[in-house]
């Protein structure tokens, strides 16, 4: 608060003991004190009742939580970037396998061959029959 260092506190003590006296000296630095700390106490109880006036703590609780949003925000921002890229990715490497294998002709019969038969023999070579009951 006030920059006194140990010199100047040593000269303050040595000025108040030939002006006050020794025999008063202990009295003065109680009342002092005693004044000091009932300023402190003032201060203190008149910033409290202005932040409390002004909802300081709520203000800052709020900020508080515009900041962990605005964290949020651009975390589920860069997680959809990445999904974005992830099925960009996924596009590409789909798109070249695509292109490689209709090149290969006897992928082409084989996939044509599956496009023709029943989904239980893609699998396992065996049909499935499928029968409605009948109620």
């Amino acid at each position: 608060m006030f920059d006194i260092g140990f010199p100047e506190l040593i000269l303050v003590l040595v000025v108040s003991l030939l002006v006050i006296g020794p025999e008063r000296l202990p009295e003065t630095i109680r009342s002092i004190a005693l004044w000091l700390g009932r300023l402190k106490r003032s201060f203190s109880e008149i910033k409290a009742e202005i932040e409390t006036e002004i909802g300081a703590d709520e203000i800052r609780q709020q900020l508080h939580n515009e900041k962990i949003l605005q964290e949020f925000e651009k975390a589920k921002d860069r997680l959809n970037d990445a999904a974005q890229d992830i099925n960009n990715e996924i596009g590409k490497e789909a798109a070249f396998i695509r292109t490689r294998f209709e090149d290969d002709p006897e992928w082409k019969k084989q996939h044509q061959n599956q496009a023709d038969t029943p989904p239980g023999d893609r699998i396992t070579g065996q049909s499935i029959d499928v029968k409605k009951k009948d109620d």
